[in-house]
């Protein structure tokens, strides 16, 4: 069943839209304090599409993603009450409890760590504003770790090119079935 490899298409075409760049800052600035989908989604193939782009988009990502995330600091320094239930709701809350005591144990590699890694960054930007973290060091641990992040994806997409996209439309359906897979088979042994 080719149902991925539809919606490759479409995400390449619109990777290629003339306002696809807006829309890479913008998810990558909502992102950090509130929406649900990375960035590297939209960076990743629009890198592909453009390669001779790639550092531009990686920074562009990176600049979007840190404003983001000081809109986070300040939502957990001055409204962490209105966004609790939230946070509640949608279940990261285990993890925002988990954030606290990175910060209070580790600050600066707790902000850099979630800024790198799949770990969802917005509980560490809200939760380190609510704890009170130094503001410098929130922002370098952040453009650091969100930086190495962006442009490791942009370096990947830039050197495979145009030979990573053909071989990812020829593969894609069957990564899409096995990532369903994946995801299936986790949730059943860890629910």
């Amino acid at each position: 069943m080719k149902l991925f490899s539809g919606m490759y298409a479409h995400v390449m075409k619109w990777a290629r839209h003339q306002y696809a760049t807006y829309w890479l800052a913008l998810v990558s600035f909502t992102e950090s304090s509130c929406f649900l989908i990375p960035p590297d989604v939209m960076l990743a193939p629009m890198t592909l599409a453009r390669p001779e782009k790639a550092w531009f988009y990686a920074a562009l990502t990176t600049i979007s993603s840190v404003l983001g995330g000081l809109l986070g600091y300040l939502i957990g320094l001055f409204a962490f009450q209105t966004v609790e239930p939230w946070l509640q709701s949608m279940g990261y809350m285990d993890s925002y409890q988990l954030a606290q005591q990175w910060f209070e144990q580790w600050g600066f590699w707790a902000i850099f760590l979630a800024g790198f890694t799949p770990i969802p960054y917005k509980i560490f930007t809200i939760a380190s504003g609510a704890a009170g973290m130094a503001l410098i060091p929130f922002v370098l641990g952040s453009t650091i770790g969100r930086g190495m992040r962006f442009f490791l994806v942009a370096a990947l997409m830039r050197w495979g090119g145009a030979t990573l996209e053909s071989q990812l439309h020829s593969w894609i359906d069957r990564i899409g079935w096995a990532t369903v897979v994946l995801v299936i088979s986790g949730y059943l042994i860890f629910t």
